[in-house]
């Protein structure tokens, strides 16, 4: 347990994942943790392509249905974390951390802020300059909103996360209202950068680097299969 108390875990799935196993894995890990059998957990990975729906989301910011969605290859669920309606598919990074709160992400608030701080630093490192926009959850770029974020605190565990585009095909999200907020645009690294953009396993080491950093949390590797639940 001495490992435990002193870092947190940090696992990558290689391939695009579904989304309800790996909803279903995160309520498996939230239990885990509130149970104090496995340290503070996040898991950095990509979906295959698919609309969710947060627990609040409404279905008029869907602009085709799901059985539209369904024939284009794209799946549909409810979510049960907070937000509106986003999408996810290869190409985008989702981070998902089964944390308890303490300390530097003491509430909701202040978890909230440091996963802003997470992706703005993120974007730094390759000269993207991300921001926040007051009232509204996430980071943003002067191009559109480049990371969608929707939590769940459950016990005092946090469960989902954060999306942040990369090299994702961002034609998906005409299919719906991004996080309900019509007329503002979705961007990716990739039409920001172009050619410049970074490898999906750069971003990743930024992304777990700032994590660590902002949530004050180091990390070691556990791949999925070692998962002791």
């Amino acid at each position: 347990m001495s490992e435990q108390a002193a870092h947190g875990w940090a696992v990558t799935f290689p391939d695009p994942q579904p989304f309800a196993p790996t909803e279903a894995l995160q309520e498996t890990l939230a239990r885990a943790r509130y149970e104090q059998r496995i340290p503070d957990t996040v898991l950095f990975l990509q979906h295959q392509s698919v609309v969710t729906l947060g627990r609040r989301g409404r279905t008029q910011h869907l602009l085709v249905s799901p059985d539209q969605l369904h024939k284009q290859g794209i799946d549909f669920h409810r979510a049960g974390r907070g937000g509106d309606v986003t999408y996810h598919a290869p190409g985008q990074w989702i981070v998902y951390p089964i944390l308890r709160l303490g300390g530097l992400g003491a509430d909701a608030h202040g978890y909230l802020h440091n996963m802003e701080e997470m992706v703005i630093r993120t974007c730094a490192d390759f000269d993207v300059e991300a921001f926040r926009v007051p009232g509204k959850n996430g980071a943003w770029t002067e191009a559109g909103k480049i990371a969608a974020i929707g939590f769940h605190l459950k016990r005092g565990i946090t469960l989902h996360g954060l999306s942040f585009n990369v090299d994702v095909d961002l034609a998906g999200f005409q299919l719906i209202v991004p996080c309900g907020l019509a007329g503002d645009p979705v961007c990716s690294l990739k039409q920001l950068l172009g050619d410049q953009t970074p490898s999906l396993r750069i971003v990743r080491d930024r992304l777990q680097h700032h994590f660590e950093s902002v949530c004050g949390r180091p990390l070691i590797p556990r791949t999925p299969a070692n998962l002791p639940v």
